[in-house]
């Protein structure tokens, strides 16, 4: 009697091959295929629009000895379990696998996990199924799409801007949206209004402020100078009265749990990770990490997801789990479920720990310091999610005096219900004034005005996109899906259409160029709601209500009308990119230097080249303002490779520091505030020595010597942490 054949999973990673094989035990071979290994060809565009958009497929180059051993290996195997990502890719790597290998529809069956934990990982396996041909069409339909737009456009631009340009589909969209926020910026006018702040005291001595509301008629803003006079000669050296209070409280709930685009949002956030590298980390805590006491084992669900749906068992198991470590008051009393968006493909759950009682310090030793953080991010978002509301005691105090109200507030937690796990910081939440306590008071009671503080504030343009806002503002405009935000931020910027000055996204003058040429010849590769509408065009492939085939021909009919116009109206036509001119004056010859790219990146160069070739490398502006003559503050490198921040003026003021300035200021001092470097969120202090609000740099979180007036000639690093190795040569 013949042995029975071991049966063979094909999963893409390595490491995701070792822990897989390991839950299933004898009787399979676990395998990686390590990512795709048929695709569309790179020296041509591999589609014949003529016939159908046809695609031609080739074996990658280069990965020869891998499809070799799969080849042999999915022959002699039994079953043939292809357990790609679960999701749109991941179904047509499948797909490719069964084609390339040759693959008999009898022996391939596909397989999902959402998550690598063993009981996931078996039943997978018991329960397989056919492939998806739907999900494999919306995934051959996209990549078509987008090989269509690459081909076709590309040469166009190196035609008529520059060599070396490309376009994409979603790429091409995203450059847009960072040029119109930016073309907002430029059109924004200030609008002026003041903030009047009252310092009121009671016949005990206590004082409390209060900002001013308006009449007791209505709320009303103050524009001007003018106005603010009129209020203070109104109140000026009178009594005010407490005409009234009132208590209430308020209850916050939890945020869901992370989907793709909130986990980047958040990562980006709080521990400073671009998107690119929270996925890079998330893929690692997904197919397994070697946790001490447990083995390797997945820690999250499969982090490609815009859905907030969650399963019965974690729900389960976060209610069990909250109970016994928190108490029955801290549980909501039954499983929280959040709609997903009607976008959504809802293909699978939300972002959620695979093991709720596996707590982040359970693990922590078992990870590293960015494995760690993320984990504890995504773990404590989903606990937080079933817990009770936080409950805050709330009480606002108005006081009346000529006929004008000023508001004093207060709020403190009463029962920290989620934010025991979980605190989301929301800044919408936050109230002027309402952190400090208030005085007893009573309605009718008399306090004395102490002193008048006006401010006089502008109204300021709209933020520049971070990597984390664009992505949200793609979610919300229905712009690519969870897999294809990360990966078309870092193609806009490594092409340059993009810039990253600090952690905000800005258009270079090439970026302009190239998509005020779109908007002018190519209007609906560039316009939101079209790209939009495909992204549910493919979405209905994927369902299976629309052929795919249709959906390619109904795009190019009219992509290949524009392109025969562009052509016609643009020929013999060269459009030539504007210099990015800086502020920076080339000490030869006295001109503005501008902004040039070559194999290391951007750089400023004089614009006098061949006469003068000066060159220094690129000056990056920060926020804020030189705390020792106001001038403007550069992000610069040392000669041995350190970041520091100095005045524009350089020697001529001196200031220096190894500190990151903020775009905030001391409340005291009026000041730009400054922040230890490196990643995550760090809390801004006052390095003004003359200041009542001054932090010490013994107690800025490590010790250092003082750098405040140094110049880069006596640049004097923060001595590094020694190893262990180091202090064994130092001891020998």
């Amino acid at each position: 009697m013949a042995a029975a054949k071991t049966d063979l999973v094909i999963v893409e990673s390595p490491a995701k091959a070792k822990t897989i094989e390991r839950y299933l035990g004898g009787g399979y071979k676990v395998v990686a295929s390590m990512g795709h290994l048929r695709d569309l060809p790179k020296s041509t565009m591999g589609v014949d629009i003529e016939h159908g958009f046809a695609p031609d497929y080739q074996p990658v180059k280069g990965r020869e000895d891998v499809i070799d051993k799969l080849k042999k290996a999915s022959k002699r195997a039994g079953t043939v379990y292809l357990a790609t990502d679960p999701d749109r890719e991941g179904e047509a790597i499948s797909w490719h696998l069964k084609e390339l290998l040759d693959i008999p529809d009898e022996k391939a069956r596909r397989v999902t996990f959402n998550e690598i934990t063993k009981n996931v990982v078996r039943d997978g396996i018991a329960h397989p199924r056919d492939i998806d041909q739907d999900l494999v069409d919306a995934q051959q339909a996209r990549r078509i799409l987008d090989r269509i737009v690459g081909y076709k456009l590309s040469p166009l631009l190196w035609r008529k801007i520059r060599k070396g340009l490309s376009a994409g589909r979603v790429q091409s969209v995203a450059t847009r949206m960072v040029l119109d926020r930016e073309r907002e910026i430029r059109d924004f006018k200030p609008e002026e209004y003041w903030h009047l702040t009252a310092t009121l005291r009671t016949d005990k001595g206590k004082t409390f402020t209060a900002l001013y509301h308006g009449t007791q008629q209505k709320k009303q803003d103050l524009h001007s100078q003018a106005e603010v006079q009129t209020v203070v000669d109104a109140v000026q050296g009178k009594p005010f009265t407490i005409a009234d209070m009132a208590h209430g409280t308020k209850k916050r709930s939890p945020s869901p749990p992370f989907i793709t685009s909130t986990l980047q949002q958040e990562a980006s956030r709080r521990l400073g990770m671009t998107p690119r590298r929270t996925m890079s980390i998330a893929q690692q805590l997904y197919e397994g990490v070697d946790v001490e006491g447990e083995g390797t084992i997945g820690l999250i669900t499969y982090m490609r997801t815009d859905s907030l749906r969650l399963s019965e068992d974690a729900l389960a198991a976060a209610g069990q789990f909250i109970r016994a470590h928190y108490g029955e008051e801290y549980y909501y009393g039954k499983p929280r479920r959040y709609k997903t968006g009607s976008n959504a493909q809802d293909a699978h759950e939300a972002i959620r720990p695979s093991v709720p009682s596996l707590t982040p310090e359970m693990v922590k030793k078992s990870l590293t310091g960015e494995q760690y953080r993320l984990y504890r991010l995504i773990w404590g978002r989903f606990t937080a999610s079933q817990m009770s509301n936080a409950v805050y005691d709330n009480i606002t105090v108005d006081a009346v005096c000529a006929g004008h109200v000023f508001r004093a507030y207060h709020s403190k937690i009463a029962f920290p219900g989620y934010t025991a796990v979980y605190d989301d910081n929301r800044e919408e939440d936050e109230e002027q004034g309402g952190k400090k306590p208030l005085p007893e008071l009573t309605v009718g009671q008399s306090v004395a005005l102490d002193k008048l503080d006006p401010e006089q504030h502008f109204t300021a343009p709209p933020s520049r996109y971070s990597e984390a806002t664009l992505i949200r503002a793609m979610e919300e405009k229905g712009i690519g899906r969870p897999s294809t935000y990360a990966p078309t931020i870092t193609t806009i910027t490594a092409r340059e259409y993009v810039v990253k000055e600090g952690k905000y996204l800005k258009p270079t003058p090439l970026g302009e160029t190239v998509t005020e040429l779109m908007e002018q010849r190519f209007p609906d590769i560039v316009d939101v709601k079209f790209t939009a509408r495909m992204e549910s065009d493919l979405d209905r492939v994927e369902e299976g209500k629309t052929d795919w085939k249709g959906v390619l021909g109904e795009f190019y009919d009219g992509f290949s009308k524009d392109l025969e116009q562009a052509e016609e109206a643009l020929s013999g036509t060269r459009i030539k990119v504007p210099d990015e001119v800086s502020s920076e004056i080339c000490p030869n010859c006295g001109r503005n230097l501008v902004v040039k790219s070559g194999r290391f990146g951007r750089f400023l160069a004089c614009p006098g080249y061949p006469e003068c070739s000066f060159t220094m490398p690129l000056v990056v502006e920060m926020p804020g303002a030189c705390p020792k003559c106001g001038g403007r503050i550069f992000k610069r490198t040392s000669k041995k490779g350190y970041t520091y921040y100095a005045c524009e003026k350089g020697a001529e003021c001196g200031f220096m520091s190894w500190d990151v300035p903020t775009k905030d200021v001391c409340p005291v001092c009026g000041k730009t505030m400054f922040k230890l470097a490196g990643k995550g969120q760090r809390k801004s202090f006052c390095i003004n020595e003359a200041c009542a609000n001054f932090l010490p740099e013994d107690k800025r979180g490590y010790r250092r010597r003082s750098t405040s007036s140094a110049t880069e000639g006596g640049e004097k690093k923060p001595a590094a942490k020694k190893t262990a190795s180091r202090r064994k040569k130092e001891q020998a």
